[in-house]
């Protein structure tokens, strides 16, 4: 198999960062994502030692960054806000800024992207064509640090927010001039606004440097689920990857499951050998 797998700490927001590594070294994988907020790494505050840190616990685990989380973003107020789109510009700055940060951040940890959210959810009062216009103004700003630190910036469609869909992404990239911009392909928020991932993989490619992984239930309810426990065809979407001639991660994205992260952790894994995927 060419893929790898990761799992995001951003379900062992009960353990320390070093920790966190460490058992998801322990159920197996090749990669973790770094959850940039607290209360792992907040990039706006993080200190020379707490790089060395990250790096000493990547080290003595023998992993790798699968992807740096600049999406989730509690410290400030929660997962979607501030974002892009807000009304109030010095809000709206927060979250610019901590992306900048963000990008620093992976920049001192050698890790090639992190990933963002779309847009953020559309103000009331405010149009669609108002919130494309502001989104694109910061990711413009947002690209060019990209470009000058050497790190990729993967846009994450997700459902609600401005960006939710493969079509809408695509016209978002119509508009944006730098190679550094990219996407973060969550597979369970396309089928939660209806569309089959696998189908999407090949359309995609061109700009997916990065895929996120979870199941979903029947309903197409936006709630991350054990893999094997929803309905989506996981294996289809694998395989549409592995056709692909992609290399790099996977990463399991299950942070709803906090009070038992570690034994999600395995079981996703199992999952995975279980269908002939590690």
């Amino acid at each position: 198999m060419s893929m790898r797998f990761g799992f995001s700490t951003n379900a062992y927001r009960d353990y320390s960062l070093s920790d966190a590594i460490g058992s998801i070294a322990d159920a197996g994988y090749d990669g973790v994502e770094l959850l940039f907020d607290e209360p792992h790494l907040y990039p706006p505050t993080a200190t020379d030692e707490e790089y060395d840190a990250v790096r000493a616990a990547l080290g003595r685990n023998d992993v790798s960054i699968s992807n740096c989380n600049a999406f989730m973003l509690t410290a400030i107020e929660g997962f979607h806000h501030p974002s892009f789109v807000e009304p109030d510009p010095d809000y709206r700055r927060k979250r610019v800024d901590y992306t900048l940060a963000a990008l620093d951040a992976a920049a001192e940890l050698d890790a090639g992207y992190i990933s963002i959210e779309p847009g953020g959810p559309i103000p009331e009062g405010k149009s669609r064509e108002w919130a494309m216009e502001t989104f694109r103004e910061s990711l413009t700003e947002v690209a060019a640090h990209a470009e000058s630190v050497g790190v990729d910036v993967l846009v994450e469609p997700e459902p609600d927010l401005l960006i939710e869909t493969s079509e809408q992404f695509l016209a978002l990239m119509d508009g944006v001039d730098s190679d550094r911009v990219g996407c973060n392909f969550d597979a369970g928020h396309f089928f939660c606004v209806g569309e089959e991932p696998a189908e999407l993989v090949e359309t995609l490619a061109p700009y997916t440097t990065h895929y996120h992984l979870e199941d979903i239930p029947a309903d197409r309810t936006h709630e991350h689920t054990q893999l094997g426990e929803g309905a989506m065809d996981i294996d289809g979407f694998l395989q549409a990857v592995e056709d692909s001639g992609y290399d790099g991660f996977v990463t399991v994205e299950l942070y709803p499951y906090q009070e038992t992260a570690a034994e999600t952790a395995r079981g996703a894994l199992s999952y995975l050998r279980e269908h002939g995927w590690v």
